[in-house]
């Protein structure tokens, strides 16, 4: 995802106090970067869908067709829902340590109110929470940067977008290219 202005005023907090709801805040003095409130704002979309999804457990088995990019421009079937949740799950497993995604599935996944997982984790309530937002800070990052196909924006992971380079090895071969490729009549016949 490229990082800019246009991008990142939308899913900034206006009461950050790093950004003040532009959604981007300069590092080293030069170079501007993405607050940690879009990060979080990013993860919260996609834990929203995810729980979306989980909760339409009784119609799971949907099947979409949608167009796979490719040489040829064929075309697959997918379940969607569930290669989504399969992939919050993967990516939330191998981005965070054991530690944080112990407390990630309790509070996140099993819906576990704060006090409960505290007294769980044997954390007071500021360590809880300053977890609890660096947790959404790394997720949201590696949901949006995550490549060839990010979860996040998610029109475009549950769209199926086509992608334009993948359409290149369909382009036509020029007609000055094209007059080794005929067959003589002779050898048809």
């Amino acid at each position: 995802m490229q990082w800019d202005r246009s991008n990142t005023i939308g899913m900034a907090t206006e009461t950050c106090k790093y950004c003040e709801g532009q959604g981007t805040r300069v590092v080293y003095k030069t170079k501007a970067s993405p607050c940690n409130c879009v990060f979080r704002a990013i993860f919260r979309a996609c834990l929203t869908r995810f729980r979306d999804c989980t909760a339409t457990g009784a119609a799971f088995g949907t099947v979409s067709w949608e167009f796979c990019s490719g040489p040829g421009g064929r075309r697959v079937y997918s379940r969607k829902q569930e290669e989504y949740m399969a992939d919050f799950c993967l990516v939330s497993r191998r981005v965070l340590d054991a530690e944080d995604h112990r407390l990630f599935r309790y509070y996140f996944l099993l819906g576990a109110d704060w006090q409960l997982c505290a007294r769980q984790l044997k954390m007071d309530r500021g360590n809880f929470f300053h977890a609890i937002y660096r947790i959404e800070r790394m997720l949201g990052r590696a949901f949006s940067e995550i490549r060839p196909y990010p979860l996040y924006p998610l029109d475009e992971y549950f769209g199926g977008t086509v992608r334009k380079d993948a359409g290149r090895a369909l382009e036509a071969v020029p007609s000055q290219d094209r007059h080794h490729l005929q067959v003589p009549l002779r050898l048809i016949a």
